[in-house]
């Protein structure tokens, strides 16, 4: 058995986890639902989508994937960019064949590149589907939704030409037949501020959860071949990745590497030394000379979404996690706190800013550094916390120019 250490999983990987955000995202977009899941990097956004996917056209819907890593360039012009988006549409749909693009692309001289948009998907894609009737339904997946962050030209028109294909379902039943699913590293306000275009009020969100002990039985049967004590050492795996799901994959197949390089057989484990074995694992494969030991690149990732992603906004981001990082290390100190770090008898961590979705609190929740938590921000993990500590957070402060 293996296990996936970043990319996304296959379709029948025996190691997927299901989550609660697998039948949300599902039942919202049979309903007709247009579905958006943004949340930080690596954790699951992409094997989520796949595997939805797949479970749709085994239904018998047509489901196209965009990753607009593939569609944005910094040159490329809003005609360019729309034409791109109406040729994927046409190849994934095996439609190329069917009539002259070209042919129609000049026919459409006189319209805007959303314009032609619009034309291709109401009197081409939908009459299609309404004459041969070989489909159910569409759905377009876009993976990398914030590669439009990229682009040197507004792209207000085509979120409102998402909207606009939602709000005809109640004049033309053939847009029933359409559905979207969004994914990415983004907010919504970050993508468009319109509050008139924007899809996303009319949108449900999917929240995609860190993975819970009782959730991750199907990574078991693997640790069970190589190391004693399983349940244990995968409850001590929790404890240090809180259920990243990068993290979390990680740390299994650090524990299957390990055990092939240093026994013939199985790793014996105590109850008892479980934890140190597991803590000590993180320590020498994880956290010493992280940068150097991030493959494939996550940590990194955090880190330079904090100091490079908006280098205008990076003061007021490590400002920000370090009251959160003083919060969580005074009620370390206190004497009835629930957790003693780094003792694993407890998966809850204690919190501290009380969440007011300023811009800031959100770039910080999209780097995967925190997350919510009644009502208030934490940092997500003791991995993190460990590496990205006072100490680190004091010297980028002092590397940052003043605001």
């Amino acid at each position: 058995m293996r296990y996936q250490v970043g990319g996304s999983l296959y379709i029948n990987d025996p190691t997927y986890i299901v989550r609660q955000a697998d039948e949300k995202l599902y039942s919202n977009l049979k309903t007709g639902n247009l579905c958006y899941i943004f949340t930080s990097r690596q954790m699951g956004k992409s094997s989520l989508l796949h595997r939805t996917s797949h479970r749709l056209q085994k239904e018998g819907y047509e489901c196209v994937y965009l990753d607009f890593t593939q569609l944005v360039s910094d040159d490329i012009t809003p005609a360019q960019w729309y034409k791109s988006i109406i040729i994927s549409l046409l190849y994934s749909l095996n439609l190329a064949e069917e009539f002259n693009f070209q042919q129609w692309w000049k026919m459409q001289a006189n319209l805007s590149p959303v314009e032609k948009l619009y034309q291709f998907i109401e009197e081409l894609l939908l009459l299609n589907i309404q004459k041969t009737c070989q489909t159910k339904g569409i759905f377009i997946f876009i993976d990398e939704i914030d590669s439009l962050l990229n682009l040197n030209f507004p792209v207000n028109d085509f979120f409102a030409w998402i909207r606009y294909c939602y709000e005809q379902q109640a004049y033309n039943p053939n847009f029933k037949r359409l559905g979207f699913a969004l994914f990415g590293v983004a907010s919504p306000s970050g993508l468009i501020t319109d509050s008139q275009q924007t899809p996303f009020n009319i949108a449900t969100a999917i929240e995609l959860f860190d993975f819970q002990l009782d959730e991750t039985q199907p990574l078991l049967p693997g640790l069970k071949t190589v190391i004693s004590q399983p349940e244990i050492v995968l409850q001590e795996i929790l404890y240090w990745s809180r259920g990243q799901p990068f993290l979390t994959q990680k740390l299994c197949h650090l524990v299957m590497q390990t055990t092939f390089t240093t026994s013939t057989g199985k790793i014996n484990l105590s109850p008892k030394s479980a934890a140190s074995w597991v803590e000590e694992l993180v320590r020498s494969h994880i956290i010493q000379d992280w940068e150097s030991q991030d493959q494939p690149q996550h940590l990194r990732t955090i880190r330079d979404r904090l100091l490079f992603f908006n280098q205008q906004q990076s003061g007021r981001l490590l400002s920000l996690y370090h009251q959160i990082l003083q919060a969580q290390e005074a009620q370390q100190l206190r004497p009835n706190s629930s957790e003693s770090f780094p003792s694993s008898t407890s998966l809850s961590t204690p919190y501290s800013t009380h969440i007011d979705n300023s811009p800031e609190q959100t770039e910080l929740l999209l780097s995967g550094l925190v997350q919510k938590h009644n009502g208030y921000l934490k940092i997500k993990n003791p991995i993190y916390r460990t590496i990205f500590n006072s100490q680190w957070v004091l010297t980028q402060l002092n590397n940052t120019a003043p605001l």
